[in-house]
């Protein structure tokens, strides 16, 4: 399938959210999806994931999540990239990533071109995209590795209190974790999982795959695992297309 790709700076109250559209070619409408990277935010790899997604018939959108800080930097996969990534999250709390979703999902609404929409997040994203999950207009999520879920930390924020509301999730959520991956041990997952359940999530999936570790799916570096990358990824388009 070719697309198309394009970029799209959406207002938010504070700031503009730089973003990369991608899309089929052609007409369209297209079920749209919310792409939230992790804190290197929009590299090349990333682009080739958002790229796979919106070759399964997806209009997806990838926001920049640092608009403030680091507009228009991808940061390099490497000590200093980290260290920068680190920073912009430090200097952005929840009220502001909270912002910066409803201008993005607003966006999305009042596209012709899109017809329902859902999320999908990589690790910090993992943790965004839970969070887009309590707005009504999302229809699916899902989180791949979600940092910070289980002790509430998310940008500048010690707890954001994302967990404590996962009564407020609106719609069917599938989570995607490594077995081996050190930001979210096993721990950490059996209280997502078990705080998911408490609350009732009846429409909820959950994959973690043996041998995987954190960021397995960046395909750039020795964490990646090309085939369970491209079982989460086959899993998940089939989650959200109700396969």
């Amino acid at each position: 399938m070719k697309l198309r790709e394009d970029e799209v700076r959406i207002a938010a109250p504070d700031c503009e959210i730089r973003s990369i559209l991608i899309r089929p070619v052609g007409d369209g409408p297209w079920p749209g999806v919310l792409f939230y990277s992790d804190i290197f935010q929009l590299t090349e790899s990333t682009l080739r994931t958002a790229r796979r997604l919106a070759s399964q018939g997806f209009a997806v959108c990838a926001p920049e999540i640092y608009p403030r800080d680091l507009a228009g930097r991808a940061l390099e996969f490497d000590d200093a990239g980290k260290a920068s990534g680190l920073a912009g999250a430090a200097a952005t709390s929840t009220a502001q990533f909270d912002s910066d979703r409803v201008a993005v999902l607003a966006h999305l609404a009042g596209r012709p071109d899109i017809t329902e929409v859902s999320c999908v997040g990589f690790c910090i994203g993992g943790h965004l995209a839970f969070r887009a999950a309590f707005d009504e207009r999302v229809a699916a999520t899902v989180c791949f590795y979600p940092t910070g879920l289980h002790d509430g930390k998310l940008g500048g924020d010690a707890d954001s209190g994302t967990l404590s509301r996962a009564a407020d999730v609106a719609g069917r959520m599938m989570v995607v974790f490594g077995s081996n991956d050190p930001h979210v041990p096993a721990d950490a997952r059996l209280q997502i999982l078990s705080t998911l359940y408490a609350v009732g999530a009846e429409h909820l999936e959950l994959h973690i795959y043996a041998g995987g570790e954190h960021a397995f799916m960046r395909d750039i570096g020795p964490r990646h695992d090309p085939d369970i990358t491209d079982a989460a990824l086959a899993e998940a388009v089939s989650f959200l297309t109700r396969r």
